[in-house]
């Protein structure tokens, strides 16, 4: 599973002229609403994880429940609203007689969206059965559905959200479309907090004592919440709209508004995020399986001290928080640039801004890395405060396995985008594939050499080494596309960042041991130990840099620096 955004960029542009922010003060409005929401989302899976755990019977439930409904908007995403709605969206705004053209096009899309969702509630059963084990007791499987029924209808309000934000976008209204997930987390933050507070801690013993014990009305709970927050994310944004003078009148009707304007670039993106999704069921089913693996293989201990596919979500949210919070910001910025270069045909400046990317994604996503495997057990603790002992320590060597695959997953967004900018989607597929097909071969394999209490770390290893065969395949079609790379001064960055994380890490290691960290140790311990480790390696890592003369280095810290020179 490449884990990489599946939407197509630049198809959202805004339009000159309609009512709004300007573009400068909505890029800051979108960067501070992405990070406020980040923020709040963590303490919301703080108290989540409070509430079911991150490993055992229950958390694992949940986890195949909340996942559904992400897993079919990914794909209605990519097809209905990416692919076909945006782009008529922008020209029904351009239209003189746009509002009518607008109403039927959201009234089509909301519609198919809801009787999609309706659909897959009904199927939640079946959907449930198709992401589990056959090892599944009859009573994780009835609580795993009982779950989907009240989480699969996120769906609707998952396609409602996009497509009411698309229309604010479109309007210049870019603020209230990042800001609404933050009402979201609040929503969920007051929701698991009661809860908990009500039910208390969710037991995370694999007994049949543990499942016999739950209550039905704590899964009309969660269900609401889970729910309840992307319900709010999605109708907050009515508010802006009306406020803005914007009315959405039902009107049905699908002559002439663009339902089979998909562009080649389009189909081929669906194409590829149904590829992908592939990996990530598969991936489910081997995680869902592992603690009735590792118990029939003699493991001495409780399934719950098994990492399985809680465990892996869990750690697969660490993974790609650096990802989603610099490196996701340095490839959106550049793809602008690589756009305009690619329609003039100026394909030495495509490669230069793919160098540059390249290298300032590399600088920080080397160094990320480290941090990941060097202070894993404490850096799981320090942002999961809830975590139980036995759940910091499955879940550590998951991110540690995972976290080797952080640095081909920037150059595979970067590259990905390289292509979009040509408008190529059918090459991004086709390398996708061996992706996929190479992720489902070695978790396979990883299962048949490694105890059932380690899959979900080699699952996490398969991961890594798929993003590096899809980075090998996406650099052989660029090469031939901008006749080169810049690869001299790509390679020579990357030893460069290599050779001083590593040296930075030893230090950095010695002092995380010398404090001292246990996955039972408290959070206020692991707080430490991540601050202090975190430190010297940070530390030493920029000053290996300057000796080195990497250049990258302050390219990517000089907003930061210019900002506290203000001050």
């Amino acid at each position: 599973m490449s884990t990489e955004p599946t939407d197509i960029p630049g198809d959202d542009e805004p339009i000159e002229g309609k009512p709004g922010t300007s573009a400068g003060r909505g890029s800051a409005l979108m960067a501070a609403g992405t990070f406020v929401s980040r923020g709040l989302g963590m303490v919301r899976n703080v108290l989540l994880v409070a509430a079911v755990g991150a490993t055992g019977p229950i958390a694992n439930a949940f986890d195949i429940a909340n996942k559904l409904p992400n897993v079919l908007y990914a794909l209605l995403a990519t097809g209905l609203i990416n692919a076909v709605l945006v782009p008529q969206l922008v020209k029904a705004f351009r239209r003189s007689d746009g509002q009518e053209y607008v109403d039927k096009l959201l009234t089509v899309a909301t519609t198919i969206i809801a009787v999609a969702s309706i659909a897959f509630t009904i199927a939640a059963p079946l959907l449930v059965r198709l992401y589990t084990d056959s090892s599944w007791t009859p009573a994780q499987l009835a609580l795993a559905t009982a779950l989907a029924f009240w989480c699969t209808p996120q769906l609707f309000f998952y396609g409602l959200y996009a497509i009411l934000g698309q229309v604010l976008n479109a309007r210049q209204q870019f603020g209230p479309y990042m800001w609404a997930p933050a009402l979201n987390n609040i929503v969920s933050i007051i929701g698991f907090g009661a809860y908990v507070w009500i039910f208390g801690r969710a037991s995370i013993d694999g007994s049949v004592e543990a499942l016999a014990a739950w209550d039905p009305s704590q899964t009309i709970w969660l269900g609401l919440i889970a729910t309840g927050g992307i319900a709010a994310q999605a109708l907050i944004l009515f508010v802006p709209l009306y406020r803005s003078g914007f009315r959405w009148r039902l009107r049905f009707g699908v002559r002439g508004i663009g339902l089979r304007a998909a562009g080649t670039v389009s189909m081929w993106v669906i194409l590829a995020t149904l590829v992908d999704q592939v990996g990530t069921w598969w991936i489910t089913r081997l995680a869902t399986a592992a603690p009735h693996a590792a118990v029939s293989e003699g493991f001495t201990g409780v399934s719950a001290e098994v990492a399985s596919n809680g465990t892996y979500t869990q750690a697969l949210m660490i993974y790609l928080l650096p990802h989603s919070l610099v490196t996701v910001s340095i490839t959106t910025a550049l793809f602008t640039g690589m756009s305009r270069a690619a329609s003039r045909g100026e394909i030495d400046k495509v490669r230069s801004h793919l160098s540059d990317g390249l290298r300032m994604v590399g600088v920080f996503t080397i160094v990320a890395t480290v941090a990941m495997v060097v202070l894993a057990q404490p850096l799981t603790k320090a942002l999961v405060p809830s975590m139980r002992e036995v759940e910091v320590a499955v879940t550590a060597p998951a991110l540690q396995t995972m976290a080797l695959g952080l640095v081909p997953l920037g150059a595979m967004v970067l590259m990905k985008w390289a292509f979009f900018a040509f408008e190529d989607g059918r090459t991004v597929f086709w390398m996708q594939v061996p992706g996929t097909a190479s992720l489902l071969l070695l978790s396979w394999i990883s299962t048949l050499i490694l105890p059932g209490q380690y899959w979900v770390a080699g699952i996490g290893a398969a991961m890594a080494l798929a993003n590096i065969i899809v980075v090998v395949a996406r650099y052989g079609g660029l090469r031939r596309k901008l006749h080169g790379l810049d690869e001299a001064r790509v390679i020579r960055l990357h030893v460069r960042a290599v050779v001083a994380a590593l040296i930075a890490a030893v230090p950095a290691w010695l002092v995380a041991e010398l404090i001292g960290f246990t996955p039972g140790d408290s959070w206020g311990q692991a707080l430490i130990v991540s601050a202090a480790g975190g430190t010297v390696l940070l530390v030493l890592y920029a000053a290996l840099l300057k000796i080195m003369r990497v250049r990258e280095l302050d390219t990517l810290l000089g907003p930061i620096t210019r900002r506290l020179r203000r001050r």
